[in-house]
């Protein structure tokens, strides 16, 4: 069954445009013109994946994903927008979304973003062999990475991560001490194969995974930065 994209986007053209691009590439698509259609097609039809414009009439991009999480869907989301504003993308990723694009866009890079993010949650759904050095179960101090119930827990107490908090403090904790670039991370963790483009998504997902994990954020002493380089896990 071909996989279903939602697009949610007011601009004709650029509809018409996303439209004929994801069919080529074998998806079904949805379509949506305003906010609140959109949201009930998400909630109603259970697309793959929704791509979200931010402006948009009768309720904005970032109500749309707001109300979505607060439905608990998880459907992947990817932010389509033209504000140059860092706050709008970064409340939007803080909102749930899972990564966005600028316009004007790379139709090219658009997909392959489209493409990663269906391949993750299909990763994660689908039953996984453990590889024969993937533990159960990681110690690291105050920290218990448990892959069999995808949970981490600190001082006893399991931590409320999203999917993708998980999945980047996961990797990390699997290779204590060793630095990663933001580009490395997208590469990992967010699956975008041969990344080139904006990587402040990583600093975005680091910073709230900070504010649930450290005793004090603002001195991280589990996810540490290494200036110039990336991030690692602390041991």
């Amino acid at each position: 069954m071909n996989k279903k994209v939602l697009i949610v986007e007011d601009e004709k053209s650029i509809v018409d445009i996303l439209r004929f691009n994801l069919t080529h590439e074998g998806y079904e698509t949805l379509e949506a013109y305003d906010g609140p259609t959109g949201l009930r097609l998400a909630l109603e039809s259970s697309p793959d994946l929704i791509l979200l414009d931010l402006m948009l009439p009768g309720m904005d991009g970032l109500q749309v994903c707001r109300a979505l999480r607060e439905s608990g869907s998880s459907i992947p989301v990817l932010i389509i927008t033209a504000r140059e504003e860092e706050k709008d993308k970064v409340l939007g990723l803080e909102l749930g979304a899972d990564d966005y694009i600028t316009k004007p866009f790379s139709v090219r890079e658009l997909l392959a973003r489209v493409k990663a993010n269906i391949r993750r949650v299909d990763m994660v759904a689908a039953p996984q062999q453990r590889s024969a050095s993937e533990e159960n179960c990681i110690q690291l101090g105050r920290i218990l990475l448990d892959v069999d119930s995808a949970s981490i827990q600190k001082d006893g107490q399991t931590l409320d991560l999203t999917q993708r908090e998980y999945e980047l403090i996961k990797f990390l904790i699997q290779h204590p001490g060793k630095v990663f670039s933001r580009q490395e991370l997208m590469e990992n963790v967010w699956n975008y194969e041969g990344f080139v483009g904006d990587v402040r998504g990583v600093d975005v997902t680091v910073r709230r995974l900070r504010e649930k994990v450290e005793d004090d954020p603002a001195q991280p002493g589990f996810i540490m930065t290494r200036r110039g380089l990336g991030y690692y896990f602390n041991p």
